[in-house]
C-alpha cells in the first residue's frame, strides 16, 4: 500500500511521497514555499529531501532549536516574524521536516499565520511517524504543561520515509516505539505480540503502516475527539504529567515522551486491573514489555504528589473531572473512566517493584 486517506488528506509511503510531493507542488503553484527544520533534521534530512523536489520553485529554510522545551509561544512568534519578513501570504506553503514537537508547533504555525496556510507534514521520527502523522492535532507547550494551545487542523498531504530513521540515536526510536506498543493494547492481542516481537529498528519499520492505519481507523470516527479517539490517550493521562514534571525541574534528566507514556502505561495497567479487571496476566506482561524495553525511572514520594497535581492540567479533562482511558482486556479499551485518589500511589508503588 502507498497511501493511506485520512479525512481530507493522505499519508503516502516511500517512493510515492515525493512523487505525490511533486505532483501536489506542480498543481498548485504556491508563491512560497517554507520549509522548517530543526538543526538535527537541516544537517541530516533536509539534503536528501531537497534531491527529491523536481521543478523551480522558491525556497526559504526556516530552523528553529530542537525539543520538546522550545514547543512553546516564543518559537511560534520566532517563525511568525520570519514568515512576515520573508514574505509569505496566503498561497505559501509550510512544510514541518521534522520530529512530533516540529510537526506540532509547524502545523499550530501555518494554521494561525494570516488565518490559515497549506502545510505538509514529513515526520522523521519513529513517534512522529506513527502518532502525529494522523490526526490533525497541532499545537503547543504552556511552560510544562502539555500541549495547552493548539487546533485541530489537518495537512495537505503527509509523506512517510522511513529512511529518514536511519539519522535517528536509538533512544529516540525506542521512545516512538511506546505509541506503536500502545496501538498494539488499544487495538488487538495479536499486534502487541508481534510488536513485542520486534528486536530492531528494520523490525519497527515493518509494523509503521499498521500503526498508521489503526490510529487513521480510529480518528475517522472521531476526528475531534468528543468519544472513541480518547482512547489514543491511554497511558497520557499520567504519562504526560510525568513528562511536564521531568520537563520542568532542574534536578531531573528529561524523559521523552514514549519514555514517560511507558511508565504512564504501566500505571493505568496497574489501574485497569483494579477498576476493569485486566487480567493479573495481561498486567504481568504490559509490566514486563515495558521494562524490558525502558529503565525503570525512580519516583519519591514527593515526586508522586508533585505528578499528581500535574494531571488537573490535562487537557482531556473536563468539569474539574481527571478522566482516564483503561484496558478492560487487551483490545478492549474503556474511556472517561474517574480513578479513586487512593489508588494512584498504589500504583506506583506497583510500579517501583
Amino acid at each position: 500500500m502507498d497511501s493511506i486517506i485520512s479525512d481530507s488528506y493522505a499519508v503516502h509511503f516511500n517512493e510515492n511521497a515525493f512523487q505525490a510531493l511533486n505532483n501536489h507542488l506542480s498543481e498548485k503553484k504556491y508563491s512560497t514555499i517554507f520549509i522548517l527544520v530543526d538543526e538535527n533534521t537541516h544537517e541530516l534530512c533536509l539534503p536528501n529531501f531537497m534531491a527529491e523536489i523536481n521543478g523551480d520553485y522558491q525556497f526559504e529554510i526556516i530552523e528553529i532549536e530542537s525539543g520538546e522545551i522550545n514547543k512553546n509561544i516564543e518559537t511560534c512568534v520566532g517563525v511568525w516574524e520570519a514568515l512576515s519578513e520573508l514574505g509569505a501570504d496566503r498561497k505559501s506553503v509550510m512544510i514541518n521536516l521534522g520530529g512530533g514537537v516540529l510537526t506540532d508547533m509547524g502545523g499550530f504555525i501555518a494554521s494561525t499565520f494570516k488565518r490559515g496556510i497549506d502545510f505538509i507534514n514529513v515526520p522523521t521520527t519513529l513517534l512522529s511517524m506513527v502518532d502525529a502523522s494522523v490526526g490533525g492535532k497541532t499545537g503547543i507547550d504552556l511552560g510544562s504543561l502539555k500541549n495547552q494551545i493548539g487546533v485541530i487542523n489537518q495537512p495537505v498531504m503527509v509523506l512517510v520515509v522511513p529512511d529518514f530513521l536511519d539519522t535517528l540515536e536509538n533512544r529516540q526510536v525506542i521512545s516512538g516505539f511506546a505509541e506503536m506498543l500502545k496501538h498494539g493494547l488499544i487495538q488487538d492481542t495479536t499486534y502487541w505480540e508481534a510488536l513485542k516481537k520486534a528486536k530492531g529498528l528494520e523490525d519497527m519499520k515493518k509494523h509503521i503502516l499498521t500503526s498508521i492505519q489503526i490510529k487513521n481507523k480510529v480518528v475517522l470516527q472521531d476526528p475531534t475527539e468528543q468519544n472513541i479517539r480518547k482512547i489514543l490517550n491511554y497511558g497520557h493521562t499520567l504519562g504526560h504529567a510525568i513528562e511536564s514534571y521531568f520537563l520542568e525541574s532542574d534536578s531531573k534528566e528529561m524523559l521523552l515522551h514514549g519514555e514517560a507514556i511507558a511508565i504512564g502505561m504501566i500505571l493505568e495497567a496497574y489501574l485497569s486491573n483494579k477498576l476493569l479487571e485486566l487480567s493479573d496476566e495481561f498486567l504481568a506482561d504490559i509490566k514486563s514489555t515495558f521494562l524490558n524495553r525502558y529503565n525503570k525511572v525512580e519516583f519519591s514520594d514527593e515526586d508522586i504528589e508533585n505528578i499528581l497535581k500535574l494531571m488537573k492540567y490535562d487537557k482531556k479533562n473536563s468539569h474539574g473531572k481527571v478522566n482516564f482511558v483503561l484496558l478492560k482486556s487487551i483490545g478492549n479499551p474503556k474511556y472517561d473512566i474517574e480513578i479513586p485518589i487512593e489508588l494512584f500511589p498504589e500504583a506506583f508503588a506497583y510500579y517501583k517493584v
